[in-house]
């Protein structure tokens, strides 16, 4: 179970250490019952510092959740190819301690990113893989087409693979099973 930015360290701004309690919060209660008082307790500071940081706890945790998708998605971006950087960004996210909690106590925060809007995380997301699928069939590795249309297809492909894994595992499935066929899927998907 991988998750970032959770150790406060000398170099973590005010900013970044108020989500750390934030994401402690949520990791110990989940989001119904964080408050940015308790944020604000956690934190070691007053309410109003928090409450001028954020008006209320969507919009912090709007922030939060920014911060630990787009940097697990970052992290897993690395000189290996674009196929497994996506699968183990899929699964990372998978196993993130945020992202359990989350989907374990409140999983309709979750929805407005999947049946209404993106948010910014996808947006970063959908950005950083538009620019490999371009570079890609600048190569000739990919095929052609949009590369926005690319991306896109291919984060629809893999959110199911991220949000409903757990449910799919067991019995002669596993979830190696599953990341292999992901692999499989989006192969086929960019090859040219």
């Amino acid at each position: 179970m991988t998750s970032l930015r959770h150790n406060r360290s000398e170099t973590t701004s005010p900013r970044d250490a108020y989500l750390d309690a934030a994401r402690g919060c949520i990791l110990e209660v989940g989001w119904r019952r964080t408050t940015l008082t308790e944020v604000a307790r956690r934190s070691g500071v007053s309410r109003m510092t928090i409450y001028r940081a954020w008006p209320d706890m969507a919009s912090l945790l709007a922030d939060l959740m920014t911060r630990e998708w787009t940097g697990i998605v970052q992290a897993a971006v690395t000189d290996r190819p674009l196929v497994e950087s996506m699968v183990a960004a899929a699964r990372t996210l998978r196993g993130n301690h945020l992202f359990v909690r989350i989907i374990q106590l409140d999983a309709e925060l979750i929805l407005p990113y999947l049946l209404e809007r993106r948010g910014r995380s996808q947006d970063l997301i959908l950005g950083l893989l538009t620019a490999a699928i371009a570079e890609g069939q600048r190569t000739g590795e990919i095929r052609a087409g949009s590369p926005v249309l690319i991306a896109r297809a291919a984060v629809l492909a893999a959110h199911g693979f991220v949000l409903s894994a757990h449910t799919m595992i067991g019995d002669d499935v596993s979830e190696d099973d599953l990341d292999a066929e992901l692999t499989l899927i989006l192969e086929r998907m960019l090859q040219p």
